[in-house]
């Protein structure tokens, strides 16, 4: 009889490779202790009952993502069907690619995002402050981030979403990931109406901006599972600054990229927490493994599960509470704005509603700006509100 040998077991860990190109997690190490493994040489041994020399953990599901991509396609349908509704030719004087006929866009002067007109996004959902506190729509804060304010708008966001998205749902599935996609722009537009109450805002970048801010708190939360960990955060960093600094300038509503991203953030800590490797490792061990019990979770990714579930309920309740009541927080940040837009010499950051004064003779009607007292004649056959209203965006903004 030939003397039996022990295989060596290798514990292989499948699991993230980190943020950066080479960053590798090591694998866990499991102890083995001797066990004989008998075999005749005139008998076959089951191949089965064999034990592996190689055993693998699969302990962090890889998922296939499809939520992402319903997401891109739900608002890609939204913006043509919002299209549609704003019927250009109809309701304006001057459309962009005409040839697309009802689907064309408004002139570049009132909507330079290539898109519809206002009053088509306030229709379609669009956050309006005004009717959500005094004529209680508060649909409009969730219906608000399926919306686009132009072509360019949609692409940056949807692009966007793609590449942040896919990969987030991948690795942790898609109910985790649509919750925090889902609320993060719920809080975004809840902290946006309650710094901009003179216009309307639209746009998925709150959403966006949550799974950014949830990305920083699992790389916080699992932080023990990374190699080049600083090189990763630092990246991530980088990125997030790069977008929050674009939110600065006019026409883009920052405080709703605020808003998503710490609720995303804090979202992330509770959502995306994983299991740390001696705690998986034990589980795949053989029984005669000496290795120590260990705790699934480390005690500080339970203390930030803790605090950022308790940060993330109160501050949406409080937020909600206020906007209900009418609460504007400019009163009580004078310097707030700033973090929205900065003035310069070449754009202005006035968020007041552009409206006019209108005079008719026959098919001209002049139009004179409420607040800049600017006028402009125009030959006009039975024009609708929607084409005065167009006429008084282009000359007054």
């Amino acid at each position: 009889m030939e003397e039996a040998r022990r295989p060596e077991i290798h514990v292989r860990v499948n699991s993230r490779r980190g943020y950066g190109g080479g960053n590798i997690i090591h694998p866990a190490e499991v102890e083995s202790s001797p066990t004989p493994l008998l075999a005749s040489s005139g008998t076959a041994v089951n191949q089965s009952q064999t034990p592996s020399p190689f055993r693998e953990v699969k302990h962090f599901k890889k998922w296939l993502p499809w939520l992402i991509p319903s997401f891109v396609i739900a608002d890609t349908v939204l913006f043509i069907i919002t299209m549609y509704v704003n019927n250009c030719p109809k309701n304006s004087v001057t459309c962009i690619a005409t040839f697309l006929g009802r689907l064309s866009f408004q002139p570049f002067k009132e909507n330079p995002l290539l898109g519809p007109s206002s009053s088509t996004l306030e229709k379609m959902g669009a956050l309006d402050v005004s009717k959500v506190v005094d004529d209680h729509q508060g649909w409009r804060l969730i219906a608000c981030i399926w919306l686009h304010g132009g072509l360019f708008h949609l692409l940056a966001n949807m692009l966007s979403l793609l590449v942040i998205g896919i990969r987030l749902e991948r690795e942790f599935g898609f109910i985790r990931i649509g919750l925090i996609y889902v609320i993060s722009g719920f809080g975004g537009s809840v902290l946006s109406a309650l710094f901009l109450q003179s216009n309307i805002s639209v746009g998925a970048s709150g959403a966006v901006f949550g799974l950014l801010g949830a990305m920083l708190s699992e790389l916080i939360t699992n932080w023990t599972i990374y190699a080049n960990k600083m090189s990763a955060l630092l990246t991530l960093v980088i990125v997030i600054a790069v977008n929050l600094a674009v939110g600065i300038l006019p026409h883009v509503d920052n405080f709703a990229h605020l808003g998503g991203f710490a609720s995303g953030f804090l979202l992330g800590f509770v959502f995306l927490m994983r299991p740390q490797f001696g705690w998986v490792s034990q589980r795949y061990a053989p029984a005669y493994s000496t290795t120590g019990t260990k705790s699934k979770y480390k005690t500080y990714q339970r203390v930030l599960w803790l605090l950022s579930l308790i940060l993330v309920v109160a501050g949406m309740i409080a937020g909600l509470v206020s906007l209900l009541r009418g609460v504007n927080l400019n009163d009580h940040c004078s310097w707030c704005h700033y973090m929205s837009c900065v003035p310069t010499s070449r754009w202005s950051c006035n968020t007041d509603a552009v409206s006019c004064v209108s005079e008719q003779t026959g098919n001209q009607y002049t139009l004179t700006c409420s607040g800049s007292g600017k006028n402009g004649t125009y030959l006009l056959d039975n024009p609708n509100s929607s084409k005065i209203r167009g006429l008084c965006s282009q000359l007054c903004r």
